[in-house]
């Protein structure tokens, strides 16, 4: 029995231009816009919420499944996935499409300009649940819109228990959506400020949400995280990371170790404790799938942290 991840996978080129673009816009000349900047350090990174929530894990010693859509330029992430160990059964290949990516360029003072192609990923409804089988649990994570509503509604239907965790994808649903997409759910996941917009979107607080789902999970950044469970409120404390490099990527990492606790059967405390340590051993890594520590020493850094053995 595995976890079935649905999301995207995605290249990340990530680009670096040595100065501050502020030198280089006229605030007065903003409406004719033209400017081109020169980057000479560029890296790619291979990411995408599916990708990263599998990599993550594959770490941990699960099997997961990945349910996507990518393009005819998949080939090196179909070669990474291989030698990870990770299935590409249920991952559809676009031929007429481009893997969904995005283009970063970061200035000096940490500002950044994104362009972002989701090329096949909007054909994420051409998969079904229901082609999946041996599946324990699931996770519904950014994708197209119709195939995140497409896959919640899969899951519900198969009687699979799923986190609803719809991220930056959450502008493309109204509140009637997110919702219907609710229905069936395990549970939901957000961060802080995912969280004050489906809020607003629904109507609902997010202590209302969790009357009608098993938890809600919000995630705070350098704060840790808060869950709601059983008309309870608790918190989880951060785990202090060995550097603050780069948060691609870290809701993913915890996303990741909630389903491994969950698939464990531990109770929510526990699984978001890990969600936390998950989180702060990415952040010190750059990418998201470029921290590879052992199982060994995520349970001796889970130990250390909160004093419990895992």
């Amino acid at each position: 029995m595995s976890i079935l991840v649905c999301g995207s996978m995605a290249y990340d080129t990530i680009m670096v231009f040595q100065d501050p673009f502020r030198k280089h816009i006229l605030p007065d000349q903003i409406h004719i816009l033209n400017v081109c900047f020169v980057v000479p350090t560029m890296r790619r990174e291979f990411g995408g919420c599916a990708g990263n929530i599998a990599y993550n894990l594959r770490l941990l010693g699960e099997e997961p499944q990945i349910m996507a859509t990518v393009g005819h330029d998949f080939g090196p992430y179909a070669h990474r996935l291989e030698r990870l160990g990770l299935s590409c059964r249920h991952i559809r290949v676009l031929e007429e499409q481009f893997t969904a990516q995005a283009f970063i360029t970061t200035d000096i003072e940490d500002n950044q300009i994104t362009a972002f192609h989701p090329g096949a990923m909007g054909g994420s409804h051409l998969n079904r649940i229901a082609d999946a089988s041996g599946v324990r649990l699931g996770i519904v994570s950014p994708a197209g819109r119709e195939g995140m509503i497409e896959h919640s509604r899969g899951f519900a239907a198969a009687g699979i228990p799923f986190i609803l965790d719809p991220g930056q994808g959450m502008p493309m649903f109204s509140g009637e959506d997110l919702m219907g997409m609710l229905q069936g759910a395990r549970a939901l996941t957000v961060n802080d400020y995912e969280g004050r917009m489906f809020e607003q979107k629904t109507g609902r607080t997010l202590r209302e949400v969790a009357g009608l789902v098993e938890a809600v999970v919000m995630t705070r950044g350098p704060e840790g995280a808060t869950v709601f469970t059983g008309g309870q409120q608790f918190d989880v404390p951060p785990v202090k990371p060995e550097g603050l490099v780069d948060p691609t990527g870290c809701g993913d990492a915890h996303r990741a170790g909630l389903l491994h606790g969950l698939v464990q059967g531990w109770g929510w405390a526990k699984a978001a404790r890990l969600g936390s340590l998950m989180g702060s051993i990415k952040i010190a890594h750059r990418g998201g799938q470029n921290h590879s520590p052992s199982r060994e020493e995520v349970a001796a850094r889970y130990e250390k942290a909160f004093g419990e053995t895992l």
